[in-house]
């Protein structure tokens, strides 16, 4: 087991890693911008070290910086979290470079799963139900042109590198798909530095249904199950839940093995999601996997008592898996709720500022992921999540029935929140039934 790790993220994942290391017996060193000098969860590193301003280009972005850190601390290990340099196998190169163990995948693998024209194209040879799409990156307006008239509209423009609904578009006609082209290009290289975009034909009406794996250095896989994300804004998961509403036995072991294939396929190591979609015949297409743990990652754990974080440090530490597919079952139903300082009435407006008063739901089976506070001051130079409310319960109807009560109590004051959405979502007919798809929130929620 490693004895010190940097955690290379802020705000609840950071915290959520300080206290997986603190129950391995892990020391740890928290990095802070200064716009979050004053987080209380760095009292709770062993040790805390400023790597920069709060814009994060400057700081979380900064490899350089990062690694100046660690060396001054004398790190065995750097836990990426999600989001900033998660995803990034350069940054994990300069790791292995410094002899400091990076908790994830290997490069190679990241880069076969995290650039999703590579990841498509195994997913292809491995036999895998992919969307009908390019093949390749699509250069200019003509091709792109020539694509969609042979798939068929509507379709969809994806950014090829990168994730969280950024670079995406969709197209139903000639003219919107060559303004969408452009816009998508434009949006992909400005925040992922790489303009590269394909398409793909879009899904009518489906639910977004990932599943999460576990591989070991060793070649040893599990699958827990999968994580239904279909209640999303522009690409942007707000509700999750496991297991999914749609799920049998028989299409959960399907899709299981074709995670488990592609991982193996991409020699994959650590955690990892493989996401798909899933149409109203219940067929499913392979669209990207995700070479991190996942801002979801809690229902998971819910529902299967595994610790995912402790798990991922345990594989990097050279462990070998120590469950079986055996050992895995799903227990329940667990729904999380993220709590973004948003403004729902206002086109999903950021709403940074100093947050008043706060207090957090509590009671059986309720989950509380967040590193806030009354008196926290929410900056604007990151992501606008606050919080991830959690709830687990052993039925649906009494999980929606604790998730609307944890609701209910959840008090924050001072900015805008998305907890009324919330409660609006959890009243809707179509969500109680589980009878939804991703244009859920545009067909009935939008402004």
């Amino acid at each position: 087991m490693f004895s010190r790790i940097l955690v290379a993220n802020r705000g609840e994942i950071a915290l959520r890693i300080i206290r997986a290391c603190k129950e391995l017996g892990v020391e740890v060193v928290a990095v802070y911008s200064e716009a979050d000098r004053h987080a209380p969860y760095l009292k709770l590193a062993d040790y805390a070290i400023c790597i920069g301003p709060g814009p994060a280009s400057k700081s979380y972005l900064d490899i350089s910086r990062i690694l100046s850190a660690a060396e001054v601390a004398d790190v065995d290990a750097i836990h990426p979290g999600y989001g900033f340099l998660a995803e990034n196998p350069h940054f994990a190169e300069v790791c292995q470079s410094c002899n400091i163990k990076f908790i994830g995948p290997a490069p190679e693998a990241t880069r076969q799963a995290g650039d999703k024209l590579k990841a498509k194209d195994l997913a292809r040879r491995l036999r895998i139900p992919t969307v009908p799409g390019s093949d390749d990156a699509v250069p200019d307006e003509k091709q792109a042109l020539d694509v969609a008239r042979r798939i068929g509209y509507p379709v969809i423009i994806k950014a090829a590198g990168g994730g969280g609904g950024r670079g995406m578009r969709i197209a139903h006609n000639d003219v919107s798909l060559v303004n969408n082209f452009l816009a998508a290009q434009a949006e992909a290289g400005a925040a992922f530095k790489n303009a590269s975009v394909y398409l793909e034909k879009y899904v009518e009406k489906p639910r977004h249904v990932e599943i999460q794996i576990l591989a070991d250095e060793q070649g040893n896989l599990v699958h827990l199950g999968e994580r239904d994300c279909t209640i999303q804004r522009r690409f942007q998961k707000l509700i999750e839940e496991s297991p999914s509403p749609i799920m049998t036995a028989g299409l959960r072991k399907e899709m299981g093995n074709a995670a488990l294939a592609f991982a193996k396929g991409a020699k994959y190591s650590n955690a990892g999601t493989c996401e798909f979609l899933v149409d109203e015949r219940g067929k499913f297409y392979f669209i990207e996997m995700n070479s991190r743990i996942q801002v979801e990652h809690p229902v998971t754990e819910m529902v299967t008592g595994v610790d995912l974080v402790k798990e991922q440090i345990r594989i990097a530490a050279g462990e070998r898996l120590r469950l079986r597919q055996g050992d895995i079952s799903l227990n329940g139903v667990a729904i999380e709720c993220r709590i973004n300082a948003e403004d729902p009435n206002n086109g999903f407006k950021p709403c940074p500022g100093k947050i008043t008063s706060f207090v957090a739901p509590g009671g059986p089976g309720v989950r509380i992921d967040t590193h806030v506070h009354a008196g926290y001051v929410v900056p604007s130079f990151y992501d606008s999540m606050i919080a991830k409310l959690i709830v687990h319960r052993r039925t649906r109807d009494e999980a929606l029935v604790a998730m609307k009560r944890a609701l209910s109590e959840f008090t924050v004051e001072g900015v805008r929140t998305t907890i009324p959405l919330h409660l609006a979502i959890l009243d809707h007919t179509q969500y109680i039934r589980g009878q939804v798809d991703t244009g859920f929130i545009d067909t009935y929620f939008s402004k």
